[in-house]
């Protein structure tokens, strides 16, 4: 018998104190950037579209950490990798087209903000800080014990998010003082980023047995679902393992998981990809017709 979602309760399963934190978070935005943006320097008006992209972030981050996906993300392994895809790979470069570019300006004049950006999002250390924190957290030994302890798991989660927004920086800022990356060179970040998150997803797709005590062991198991919908309400519940909400096999979510972490991130490249071109096309035409138009009509010179 496959149990039902309901059993765990409206609070476990829509984290209304998780949305309602999103809510002021979103508040705080539109009231800084639109009611009192006067009261900072170099200000500008807050476009449509940096609005839409920060409200569709703020409802995937709920969707993925406050909705009843992440409750199954305890309970199927490849629910917990597109929980991943879209914390990393989906939610912050709309961050970070969603915050103008007099924000970022004047956040980076603060020497932290200013520090870490000019360490961290250089191309090289931006992949490799990236690839290495979500691999590194996917080994058996870290996903387990992150995956048991609540603030481990909230502070892994942040970091990933934070090293996300390093790696996306180089490919999509909008500040032209902070373009370090060329046509030809984004292309090539893009493929390295593929290549270098392959070794992970390749393990868990063609591991020969289940490797995570989360979704296998039922002791931790328990103590993950504890953390998640609360001790006493999992103990009142009397369930025994995440195979009571599947049917599907560990080892076959396990592969589904990898291979479903691959297939979004060469989409959501893909895409990427297909709009460098498009630029790189864009800003090449515009430079062939300036320099046809500069020789049909050369500038005359004043004799006075």
């Amino acid at each position: 018998m496959v149990l039902t979602l309901e059993i765990f309760g409206f609070k476990a399963l829509w984290s209304p104190f998780f949305f309602a934190s999103l809510l002021v978070v979103t508040s705080a935005y539109f009231l800084l950037l639109v009611k009192y943006r006067n009261h900072f320097k170099n200000n500008e008006p807050l476009t449509n579209r940096q609005g839409i992209l920060f409200v569709i972030a703020m409802l995937l981050l709920y969707a993925i950490k406050g909705s009843p996906l992440d409750l199954m993300a305890h309970l199927m392994f490849y629910i917990h990798m597109i929980q991943m895809a879209v914390l990393v790979l989906v939610i912050p470069p709309l961050v970070i087209l969603s915050i103008p570019t007099w924000v970022w300006r004047n956040l980076l004049n603060f020497h932290l903000f200013q520090s870490l950006f000019s360490i961290f999002t250089k191309p090289l250390i931006a992949l490799l800080l990236f690839n290495g924190v979500f691999s590194f957290y996917h080994i058996p030994l870290i996903f387990d014990h992150v995956m048991q302890n609540r603030w481990l798991h909230a502070g892994y989660s942040l970091l990933l998010f934070i090293v996300a927004i390093f790696m996306w920086w180089p490919l999509i800022n909008e500040l032209p003082e902070a373009q370090t990356l060329s046509g030809i060179k984004k292309v090539g970040y893009v493929f390295a980023d593929g290549i270098l998150l392959t070794p992970a997803c390749a393990l868990i797709i063609f591991a020969s047995s289940p490797m995570y005590a989360t979704y296998s062991d039922p002791r931790a198991w328990g103590e993950a679902m504890s953390l998640c919908v609360g001790s006493s309400n999992f103990a009142s519940l009397h369930i025994s393992g995440p195979e009571l909400f599947s049917s599907m096999s560990l080892l076959h979510d396990q592969q589904l998981g990898g291979v479903l972490m691959k297939v979004i991130q060469e989409i959501i490249y893909g895409i990427i990809l297909g709009h460098v071109f498009f630029e790189w096309y864009r800003k090449d035409q515009e430079e062939s017709e300036n320099e046809i138009n500069s020789r049909l009509h050369p500038t005359s010179t004043l004799i006075e």
